[in-house]
């Protein structure tokens, strides 16, 4: 398979078993496809992107810029889809190790009430969302909202992974779960590859 040729953003897609694409080569790939980070609305932005962070005060751990988030995509094996971004979202803060029940339940929140409707997490999405940042907790990988990912560019998907402590094996258990849980979804379905 490799980097995927589509030109529609709801078909792009690197599964975990790709692990020999080379990040760099993915992240082109996915770049030319997705959203700039001034076409994210602002309410997205204000949840999820540093730059709107108080000083001294993190609201919501784990926000990224949109490339690192793009680039955590890529190394999660996942998608653009809704549920994508959920498992994205929910797995970055859960692997920060400091995010608290009210903090969790304030994300669900804003993502099923408060974002445009394009962005709103439905109830599997939700569920998604909480599942991955369990999982993001007991991985051992590293904070993904703090990976210097400019050093990891030119590794293959595998060696990045391996550099960053994130467990394939990990991912690939949990995507055997979300995609007998969600038959009818897209994402979850093509997750193995």
């Amino acid at each position: 398979m490799g980097v995927p040729t589509t030109s529609n953003w709801k078909d792009w897609h690197i599964p975990v078993s790709e692990s020999d694409v080379v990040l760099g080569e993915a992240y082109e790939s996915l770049s030319a496809l997705g959203a700039r980070q001034e076409d994210v609305p602002l309410m997205v932005q204000l949840v999820e992107n540093p730059k709107y962070d108080i000083p001294g005060f993190d609201i919501f751990h784990g926000a990224v810029n949109l490339r690192t988030h793009d680039l955590i995509h890529i190394l999660l094996g996942r998608g653009l889809l809704t549920s994508d971004e959920a498992f994205t979202i929910g797995f970055t803060m859960g692997s920060t190790n400091k995010v608290s029940t009210t903090e969790e339940e304030l994300f669900a929140f804003a993502s099923q009430y408060l974002y445009p409707k394009v962005y709103k997490f439905g109830k599997d999405a939700l569920h998604i969302f909480r599942d991955a940042a369990k999982l993001g907790f007991i991985s051992d990988c590293e904070p993904l909202d703090e990976i210097d990912f400019d050093a990891l560019m030119d590794k293959t998907l595998a060696e990045a992974r391996e550099a960053i402590g994130l467990e394939e094996d990990l991912l690939r258990a949990y995507y055997g779960i979300e995609r007998r849980r969600y038959r009818k979804s897209k994402a979850s379905a093509r997750l193995l590859g």
